[in-house]
């Protein structure tokens, strides 16, 4: 059967059946976004707090990949049905995932669904698809779905919007600890992970993010009395893996406890709603910049005939409700 002339309905009827096909064709449909995308999410909409989500994060070159496989594959050995969703670089030539992360995690592609999603330049590291995506995966019985991003920089952080958990990986040596702390991740995560502990240094890593912790007064938690815990792992050997499993599943029952895993569904729905009419703001905006009359305005913004802040008015009389 070829899945790519199905309707939409069917696909989300297969997939929850277990149909891995169907579920791949729906988050191509999602990722590519439309009115399909938008009737997938209509189907899926319940779905959006079924499964938990672990955002796994950090610099290029930490050991995410691999780390996320050897969590995959405790989870399965558990008897867990889990999913990954690992944000890849857009291609500069196709705008696809380059598909770096899938490479490195097809150990466990045969017991796992893992899915690469190209960010398409989306500012943050997160692709607009996420969220859609994870509803589509929560909808096809898939628990816990694993999100993996591309590397941090100054303000990519909207991996917590997306997720319940958020992992940080750091390593020694690297200056990462100093970075996660300029990124802001130490307001945003709830479980550090120093990989490559077998390397000279990685003791002074975790010492670094000890002592950033103690300094951080205002840590940006919605509970003080939570500290996140600093975990040392060696994920090509698998060593500490086995820890941060479980430093996850007791943030989660942490979460659960205080009552404020809602307020983090909330978080997720919000960051969606605010993600979707940004999008369609962008569009509205590229639409009115192609007109004439526009071109016109921003020629003379360019020659200096009128002041860009005349010419946006003109072109977007838009006024914020106060």
């Amino acid at each position: 059967m070829n899945v790519r002339s199905l309707p939409v309905e069917q696909l989300v009827e297969m997939s929850a059946a277990g149909d891995r096909r169907a579920t791949g064709r729906l988050l191509t449909i999602v990722e590519r976004g439309g009115p399909d995308a938008d009737h997938i999410t209509e189907l899926t909409h319940a779905f959006s707090s079924r499964a938990r989500v672990v955002g796994i994060t950090g610099a290029p070159g930490a050991g995410k990949s691999t780390l996320v496989a050897r969590l995959i594959a405790g989870l399965v050995a558990d008897g867990e049905h889990p999913a990954v969703l690992a944000v890849d670089p857009s291609s500069p030539l196709t705008g696809g995932a380059i598909l770096g992360d899938r490479v490195r995690m097809s150990e466990v592609e045969s017991v796992a669904f893992i899915r690469s999603v190209a960010t398409r330049g989306h500012a943050g590291g997160l692709a607009l698809a996420i969220p859609g995506g994870t509803r589509v995966l929560a909808a096809a019985g898939f628990d816990p779905i694993v999100i993996e991003t591309v590397g941090v920089g100054q303000v990519e952080v909207d991996i917590t919007a997306a997720a319940d958990t958020t992992v940080v990986v750091v390593t020694p040596g690297m200056g990462d600890a100093v970075q996660a702390n300029k990124a802001g991740l130490l307001e945003v995560a709830d479980v550090f992970v120093v990989n490559k502990a077998d390397r000279p240094g990685a003791d002074d890593t975790r010492r670094d993010l000890e002592l950033m912790l103690e300094l951080s007064h205002v840590t940006g938690q919605e509970d003080a009395t939570y500290r996140p815990p600093i975990m040392m792992t060696n994920s090509l050997d698998g060593s500490g893996v086995g820890a941060v499993a479980a430093a996850i599943s007791a943030h989660r029952l942490h979460l659960v406890e205080s009552g404020m895993l809602a307020d983090r569904h909330e978080r997720r729905a919000r960051f969606e709603v605010a993600t979707r009419i940004q999008a369609r703001l962008d569009i509205t905006v590229q639409e009115a910049l192609a007109g004439d009359d526009s071109m016109s305005l921003i020629r003379a913004v360019a020659a200096g005939q009128v002041a860009p802040t005349t010419a946006a008015l003109s072109i977007f009389p838009f006024s914020p409700v106060l």
